[in-house]
């Protein structure tokens, strides 16, 4: 089953993603513009299982973050959105009020040296996903990932509290949105 859904959700990425225009016109998709959604504790699904590798080789999980809020951002090189909101989550990241762990996953980057060089122009402190393939997507509801960027904040337990579909609105979004997050 994983192997049927993997192509869909690379298509889907690939047809909806990285567009900062909030319509697309007749091209039968609508792009992520930034829009917050908040889920409420109760109806959060079980923890997300995310493991692989990340830009360097070496073993990246989830799971070690857990007991604290994480913020998972999906991006990749080749996006102007991504681009654009990268010094927002940095920001954040780099801001020591900020209770939280960061993670990227790397979509649709042909190489990992796209990817690193990414990191490197935007001096992202944070590790990420290297994820050519989408097996790191799989582990999040296809349904939240329709869009590239698009940004995960996860609960301590590691359940889904909120979805930023697009680039994000501003550095304070994504500082409220977390401090929700561990409230819950």
């Amino acid at each position: 089953m994983r192997r049927v859904l993997l192509p869909v959700l690379m298509l889907a990425l690939a047809l909806t993603g990285c567009d900062s225009v909030g319509s697309t016109g007749d091209k039968g998709y609508i792009s992520g513009n930034g829009q917050v959604v908040q889920f409420p504790a109760a109806d959060r699904d079980a923890p997300v299982e995310a493991r692989g590798t990340d830009l360097d080789g070496k073993p990246l999980d989830l799971a070690d973050l857990r007991g604290q809020v994480v913020v998972v951002n999906v991006w990749g090189s080749w996006c102007g959105p991504c681009q654009a909101e990268a010094a927002d989550l940095v920001e954040v990241a780099d801001d020591p009020e900020v209770d939280a762990g960061f993670v990227g996953v790397n979509v649709g980057d042909s190489s990992v040296d796209d990817a690193q060089a990414f990191v490197r122009a935007h001096d992202v402190p944070f590790p990420t996903f290297w994820d050519p393939k989408g097996q790191v997507l799989l582990a999040f509801p296809v349904a939240l990932l329709r869009t590239t960027p698009t940004t995960l904040v996860l609960d301590a337990q590691g359940r889904i509290a909120a979805q930023i579909s697009g680039p994000l609105p501003s550095a304070q979004t994504l500082r409220d949105v977390i401090t929700d997050a561990g409230e819950a």
